[in-house]
């Protein structure tokens, strides 16, 4: 008669924990979350400082779950939101088990990420150094930007990426699971955002207007959805409105007859029907509140926080 033995092999503890991606504004941040998520939560544009709340992306595996803090990019800021957007940036490195420092291999180093290794000098967690855009340079270009690096930081690790097509960013999650202690699983494994739909929504019509507008609206413009709900039919009604801070800003964004609102509308409802797997009727508005970016109430209104 066969018998049968479950022999003394035991399962590996599961590991879980938060990680920061910080780097100057537009190295990549944003497109990495989304990669590794593998949907858009985190809103991408070619304009700087995009990014306006600690986005955070929950990747889950049989054996781990990384929690990341997509943060704001870290630069000198000029307005009530960007002491918001640097606080909220500076905060995340207290609050994590490893940080990932993205740099654009493309453009060098700069003074603003020579800036975020000073900050990084004041905090014990481990940094991994993740080498963006490697697509675009010479693998032989790699070196001399490595050395560099390493004279100015002890990185527990050095990771070449290419956020966009997705080259290495596995190695890279390797990398970071080994960081992670033993911990619990926070989030259901089909989860992979702790923000409400409501915020990613905003979010996701924010990113159409930053790619369709110049360059004299991107950190002008706020949106906050006033109602979501479900109707009878099961298609999901949202009505949204864009904040500005000038009566000029107002007539760009809604555009000749209207027609750059549409395509900001058309665009964003692709995208949120994407999120919701549900038919989306959009409907937007077009508010101007002048100054909002200095106005505490408002920026809270709009659930910008930075505690």
């Amino acid at each position: 008669m066969a018998s049968s033995s479950t022999g003394n092999t035991r399962k590996a503890p599961f590991k879980s924990g938060f990680v920061a991606i910080i780097g100057r504004p537009n190295v990549g941040k944003s497109t990495l979350m989304n990669q590794v998520i593998g949907q858009k939560i985190a809103i991408m544009s070619d304009k700087p400082q995009t990014t306006r709340n600690k986005i955070h992306g929950v990747y889950t595996t049989d054996h781990s779950q990384i929690v990341f803090l997509d943060t704001p990019g870290i630069h000198k800021s000029q307005s009530k939101l960007g002491e918001y957007m640097m606080k909220a940036a500076e905060s995340a490195l207290k609050e994590v088990e490893a940080i990932l420092f993205l740099i654009d291999v493309v453009d060098g180093i700069g003074g603003g990420d020579r800036y975020i290794i000073e900050q990084l000098k004041k905090v014990k967690t481990p940094v991994i150094l993740v080498m963006n855009k490697i697509d675009q340079v010479h693998p032989e270009a790699l070196l001399p930007i490595i050395t560099t690096y390493k004279e100015l930081y002890p990185f527990a690790e050095i990771v070449p990426i290419s956020a966009m097509n997705g080259n290495n960013v596995n190695t890279l999650l390797e990398q970071v699971v080994k960081y992670l202690p033993e911990g619990p699983q926070y989030y259901p494994a089909d989860q992979i955002t702790d923000h409400p739909e409501q915020f990613v929504c905003a979010e996701l019509i924010r990113e159409k207007i930053l790619h369709l507008t110049r360059e004299e609206i991107p950190h002008s413009i706020a949106v906050g959805i006033e109602d979501m709900k479900v109707q009878d039919n099961g298609v999901v009604h949202i009505s949204a409105v864009i904040y500005v801070e000038r009566d000029s800003q107002k007539g760009i964004i809604i555009g000749k007859s209207g027609a750059l609102l549409k395509e900001v509308g058309k665009k964003s409802r692709a995208d949120i029907e994407a999120l919701l797997g549900s038919k989306t009727f959009l409907e937007l508005w077009v508010k101007v509140k002048k100054d909002w970016r200095n106005q505490e109430r408002v920026l809270k209104d709009l659930g910008f926080r930075h505690e």
